[in-house]
């Protein structure tokens, strides 16, 4: 036996109610991940991580679902911190050849990508809401929770997004 370690943790594989969970959210974390870092690969990173974490942390018990968002949220605000510090640090500029943040997963008809184009060009604050309401299935109040606001002020970002895209998109909703 090992003096100076610290005691051995062995992770057992997940079982069915914590797949059948995964499989029900994951598209939707993945979403809301790639909303937040500046890259898929990054996002991918975040999300593996947090649902690493949260498995962990729960025992095999699915965590609340907007635990998991909020702990998405607070996992990319730190990369992104870091990933800011570090690029003061060496004087260098991020690529700012963005990806798109909605990949659908239909084809590229011009009604699709007028609306990826539009969802993407909503206000960060915005799209998080829209996000977390529409591909998240989040209620109002565990939006306010993930993102740190009322429930009053979820709502209302969620009305200013829809307004938005209308007035972006105006005859291509109908």
């Amino acid at each position: 036996m090992r003096k100076d370690a610290g005691p051995i943790v062995q992770i057992s594989p997940p079982n069915e109610v914590w797949q059948r969970w995964l499989a029900e959210c994951s598209e939707s974390f993945f979403l809301y991940a790639r909303q937040q870092p500046r890259c898929t690969a990054d996002a991918e990173d975040v999300l593996q991580e947090v649902l690493f974490e949260t498995w962990r942390k729960a025992g095999g018990i699915p965590p609340d679902t907007a635990l998991a968002f909020a702990t998405i949220r607070r996992r990319a605000m730190d990369l992104a911190r870091g990933t800011q510090r570090r690029a003061i640090r060496e004087n260098a500029s991020i690529d700012e050849t963005a990806e798109p943040f909605f990949l659908p997963e239909f084809g590229a008809s011009d009604t699709h990508t007028q609306f990826a184009q539009a969802v993407g060009g909503l206000l960060e604050h915005l799209r998080e809401v829209l996000t977390l309401r529409i591909w998240g299935g989040l209620s109002f109040p565990e939006i306010g929770r993930v993102t740190g606001v009322s429930e009053n002020t979820a709502a209302s970002r969620h009305r200013y997004a829809l307004e938005q895209l209308r007035e972006t998109l105006g005859k291509v909703l109908k």
